[in-house]
């Protein structure tokens, strides 16, 4: 797995941020029973920066904590099947790696949410990454049942990997 993690703010997060990253995503694409190596971009912007985006890519005109662009177009979430008309789009032709997508991140909604659900800031973020990367999976919560299954995934992922709500 490559991981490009960039820091566009000048804010410092109190935990070693690679390191969460490659350990939730690992954990997600695990879960998943990824059979590809991947390559995931992560960066850490600010409201200001992550309402630019939300309103540029969906037309929303406010800030969010976390945007997820994927890569991939999936049949069903969660189901690794690239077809081969496809592997152009999906594949870097350097290293073979699925490219999986994109996350965004706000630092200060990061900041925000942990003090107002009252956990710690890498529980936050390891949330973030974790929702995001099921997105970059296929799956998506603009239904009752889909949100469910999003919600148990990403506190599987996070009780496994020991990032729980202190």
């Amino acid at each position: 797995m490559t991981l490009y993690v960039e820091n566009e703010t000048q804010k410092i997060l109190p935990f070693p941020v690679e390191e969460t990253v490659s350990l939730v995503c690992g954990a997600v694409l695990e879960e998943e029973n990824c059979p590809y190596e991947v390559q995931v971009n992560v960066v850490i912007t600010d409201n200001d920066g992550i309402r630019e985006l939300n309103r540029e890519y969906r037309a929303v005109d406010r800030e969010t904590d976390v945007l997820s662009f994927p890569n991939v177009d999936f049949s069903r979430e969660g189901v690794f099947e690239i077809d081969e008309d496809n592997e152009a789009d999906y594949f870097d032709p350097d290293t073979g790696e699925l490219i999986l997508g994109d996350i965004m991140i706000s630092v200060d909604r990061v900041f925000s949410q942990a003090e107002s659900f009252g956990h710690s800031v890498r529980r936050e973020f390891a949330f973030l990454v974790a929702h995001s990367m099921l997105h970059l999976c296929g799956y998506d919560h603009m239904e009752d049942d889909e949100r469910i299954v999003m919600e148990r995934k990403q506190e599987e992922i996070l009780t496994k990997l020991e990032i729980t709500r202190e």
